[in-house]
C-alpha cells in the first residue's frame, strides 16, 4: 500500500511509463502486413524515371473564381461517350485507381477527371468562412465548367462518397448534361437523422486500428509515405498493385502540391449545409446505378438503399461485407456492371 504522496506520483510515473512503452511497441510493431515484396518495388520506382501519370489533355477552367484543374483522357476504341469522374472528400483526380480509369478507357469512353477545389492542382480556397461555406451546389458547378471547357454536351457521371453527391447535384440542376449516374458508396442526405451515422466506437476503433500506419508518416520520407499508401489499402482489404500505387504516391509527392488537410473541414461543411436532396431525386429521370457495401459504417447501407428507392427505376448493387473503401474488392465484375449501366 502506498503511504505517501512521493510513492503515489511514483506509481502513477511508473504506470504511464509502461503504458507509454506498450503504445510505442503497438506502433512500431502492429499495423497490417504489407506484401513481401513492397521493399523491392518501391526501390525500383524510386530509382527509375519519374512516371507520367498524367497521360491525357491537362488544363485549368475559371469556376466561382476559381482555377480548377482537369484532365481529359482519349478512348482506346471507338468512341462510346464520355465519363466524368467525382472523387471522394478531399481527394483529388490522381486518387482514382488507375485500373478504374483504364476500364473506361479500354471500353471506348472519354474519361475526364479533375481535382475538387481545395485539393490537388486546383486552387486551394484560402480565405474560406465556416460561416458561409460553400456548397455542393458550387462543386457541381466546378464540375459542369469542366465539361464547358471540354464542349462536353452530355457524360456519364461516376461518383464516390462525397463525389456522389456532387454528381448528385449535377444530376439536379443539370439533368440535360447527364447521361447516366453511377453512384457509388454514397448519400441522398448525409444528416438524415432517420438514417444510421458513423457510430462514436467505430470512430474510435478506426483511429486505433490506423494508429500503426502513422509510424509511417512520422519517419517521412518518400519510401514510407508510399507504404503508408500501401498499407492503407491492406487494411481495408483492398487487392493493392505495389508498383501503380507507388508511382502514383511518388508523383503526388514530386508533382503536385500534396494532400490539403483543410480541404477535409471544407468538403465537410459543403455536404452539412447543402442539407436533403431527396425530393429532388424523386424527379430525376436520369438511368441510375447505386453501388453500396453492406458493411459501410461511413455512410451504412441504409443511406444507399434510400438513394436507390428515391430515384425512380435505379438499379442497385449490394455488395456483401464491403465497407467504406475503393477500389472495391472484385473490382473486374463491378466494371462489367458499370459498363453494362452505361452501355443501356
Amino acid at each position: 500500500m502506498l503511504k505517501s504522496p512521493k510513492g503515489i506520483v511514483m506509481y502513477f510515473l511508473i504506470f504511464f511509463l509502461v503504458l507509454l512503452l506498450a503504445l510505442a511497441t503497438y506502433l512500431v510493431l502492429g499495423g497490417p502486413k504489407l506484401p513481401s515484396d513492397t521493399d523491392a518495388i518501391i526501390e525500383n520506382v524510386l530509382k527509375s524515371e519519374l512516371p507520367q501519370v498524367i497521360r491525357g489533355e491537362a488544363g485549368f477552367v475559371t469556376s466561382d473564381g476559381l482555377q480548377i484543374w482537369y484532365e481529359c483522357i482519349a478512348p482506346a476504341g471507338e468512341p462510346q461517350g464520355v465519363v466524368l469522374l467525382n472523387t471522394g472528400m478531399a481527394g483529388d483526380a490522381i486518387a482514382w485507381p488507375p485500373m478504374f480509369v483504364r476500364a473506361f478507357v479500354d471500353a471506348g469512353y472519354r474519361v475526364i477527371r479533375y481535382d475538387f477545389r481545395g485539393t490537388g492542382m486546383s486552387d486551394w480556397v484560402e480565405h474560406w468562412n465556416s460561416k458561409h461555406p460553400y456548397s455542393l451546389a458550387d462543386m457541381a458547378k466546378d464540375a459542369v465548367a469542366v465539361l464547358d471547357a471540354l464542349n462536353v454536351d452530355q457524360a456519364h457521371l461516376v461518383g464516390l462518397s462525397l463525389g456522389g453527391m456532387v454528381a448528385q447535384e449535377i444530376a439536379v440542376h443539370n439533368p440535360e448534361r447527364v447521361s447516366s449516374l453511377t453512384l457509388m458508396s454514397t448519400s441522398g442526405c448525409a444528416g438524415d437523422p432517420q438514417l444510421p451515422i458513423l457510430s462514436s466506437r467505430h470512430f474510435f476503433m478506426s483511429i486505433a486500428q490506423g494508429l500503426p500506419i502513422l509510424k509511417y508518416r512520422l519517419m517521412g520520407g518518400e519510401k514510407n509515405l508510399i507504404k503508408e499508401r500501401i498499407a492503407k489499402m491492406v487494411m481495408a482489404g483492398i487487392e493493392v498493385d505495389i508498383q501503380e500505387t507507388a508511382e502514383v504516391v511518388l508523383y503526388e509527392l514530386r508533382e503536385r502540391k500534396g494532400f490539403n488537410i483543410k480541404a477535409l473541414l471544407q468538403h465537410r461543411a459543403a455536404s452539412d449545409v447543402s442539407g436533403s436532396r431527396y425530393e429532388s431525386l424523386r424527379m430525376l429521370e436520369v438511368p441510375t446505378l447505386v453501388i453500396h457495401g453492406t458493411d459501410d459504417k461511413v455512410f451504412p447501407i441504409d443511406h444507399g438503399k434510400r438513394v436507390a428507392e428515391l430515384i425512380p427505376g435505379a438499379e442497385a448493387l449490394w455488395l456483401e461485407g464491403v465497407g467504406h473503401v475503393f477500389p472495391y474488392p472484385n473490382m473486374g465484375s463491378i466494371h462489367a456492371r458499370i459498363l453494362s449501366h452505361l452501355a443501356k
